[in-house]
């Protein structure tokens, strides 16, 4: 599913608009990017929690030639499965 599927399964499931439901979309798209660039996790109860994870900095490996290479440490985000979301796809 991409963005405009979704934006119209929000459509359809809420009985918005296709531009209310872009824009509700959009809304908390910016809100989940405000939060994490704080350094705060967003919990969703029964759906998840997203959080910034540092990584640090490593020695890695080419893996053409075989020559090492420093990986610089940098943030990316995490997300863990909530329960209810975890069990209604098994």
């Amino acid at each position: 599913m991409n963005k405009g599927e979704l934006i119209d399964a929000i459509a359809e499931e809420s009985g918005l608009s296709k531009k209310d439901a872009k824009e509700a979309l959009e809304a908390i798209l910016k809100a989940t990017e405000t939060t994490l660039k704080k350094g705060e996790k967003l919990a969703l109860a029964g759906f998840g929690t997203f959080s910034v994870v540092n990584r640090a900095a490593r020695t890695g490996k080419n893996p053409q030639t075989g020559q090492a290479i420093q990986i610089p440490a940098k943030k990316n985000v995490k997300f863990s499965v909530g329960s209810e979301l975890s069990e209604s796809i098994q």
